[in-house]
């Protein structure tokens, strides 16, 4: 279709160079000549309709769509000028409806931020569940499914916190080490000296 519009529009653009040096009365006399052929055309069709190609309509929507309705009621065609700018709505909602459709059909995928951060939690925090996570994002303000932190932990190949290693010591003492320190140089006075 794309193939036999370019090849009409090439081939109306090459006659219009050829109307431009013409004077007006042989454009006249051609146009006349034209109108006519369209009458005998519609006389032998009688109540039978002219069938176009989808290029076609195409061609013919984009050149008369500027033109008022008026004007396009004036004109001599073998459809209604309705039609026409019918044809015209069509193409541009087409038009829009292919650029508006989703690049990748299905739901769409996590911002990458927040599977780091979601990867993040899980790291520091082994003995947290597949549910965790999500708790936490929520506090976080991001909004996002209940199954999303399953299916980034899933794909990282993390298992459920009772199926991981269970924290040892260590891993306690690394995770909590800011915390501790804080505490360590924390004392309270109170009135008895205790």
């Amino acid at each position: 279709m794309l193939l036999r519009l370019a090849y009409l529009g090439v081939t109306n653009a090459f006659a219009m160079l050829r109307l431009l040096p013409m004077p007006d009365r042989d454009k006249c006399a051609e146009i006349l000549a034209l109108r006519h052929q369209v009458t005998v055309l519609e006389r032998q069709l009688g109540k039978g309709k002219v069938r176009f190609t989808s290029s076609d309509r195409a061609f013919l929507a984009a050149l008369l769509h500027r033109l008022p309705l008026h004007v396009l009621r004036r004109l001599r065609l073998l459809v209604r000028p309705d039609t026409v700018l019918r044809w015209h709505r069509t193409l541009v909602a087409r038009r829009h409806a292919a650029s508006c459709q989703p690049k990748r059909p299905g739901r769409p995928r996590t911002v990458r931020s927040i599977r780091v951060l979601v990867l993040r939690l899980a790291k520091e925090n082994p003995s947290w569940g597949y549910r965790r996570p999500h708790g936490e994002l929520l506090v976080l303000g991001l909004r996002v499914g209940a199954s999303t932190g399953w299916e980034i932990l899933k794909e990282a190949g993390i298992d459920p916190a009772p199926e991981r290693n269970s924290s040892t010591w260590s891993t306690f003492l690394r995770s909590q080490a800011d915390a501790l320190l804080a505490c360590d140089f924390l004392e309270t006075v109170t009135l008895k000296l205790l």
